[in-house]
């Protein structure tokens, strides 16, 4: 039998030993995969609240939404959690790109037997 955070409608997410979830976060207007980040407790309620999403930055140990600093939001769309509630999956509608370096996602380039292309 199930339990009722794969089972039930409570929104009850399963937190790593570092109290994060993985977020993947793609383009509502045609999937492409923008970016992944994590989640804290705090970043999950701003992100439902705001409906533009923030994250937990591991290497800063704070708080951050996306396009604080750049003016590049990602607004949600819409958001699912996995059948055992670790992870999340936004659905925005990016305002410019999402990757830090410029480029539209942060998932342009492909591996390759010798090395990385551009996608």
């Amino acid at each position: 039998m199930t339990d009722q955070r794969e089972s039930g409608w409570v929104l009850d997410p399963k937190y790593d030993a570092n109290g994060l979830v993985t977020a993947v976060i793609t383009d509502e207007a045609d999937g492409t995969v923008l970016m992944v980040g994590h989640m804290n407790a705090e970043a999950l309620a701003k992100s439902i609240e705001s409906r533009c999403a923030t994250f937990f930055s591991r290497s800063r140990q704070r708080l951050w939404q996306k396009g604080e600093s750049s003016g590049n939001v990602l607004h949600i769309v819409e958001m699912r959690i996995d059948c055992d509630q670790d992870a999340i999956w936004i659905i925005a509608r990016p305002q410019g790109p999402t990757c830090h370096t410029g480029a539209r996602s942060c998932f342009y380039r492909k591996v390759t037997d010798g090395g990385l292309e551009p996608v």
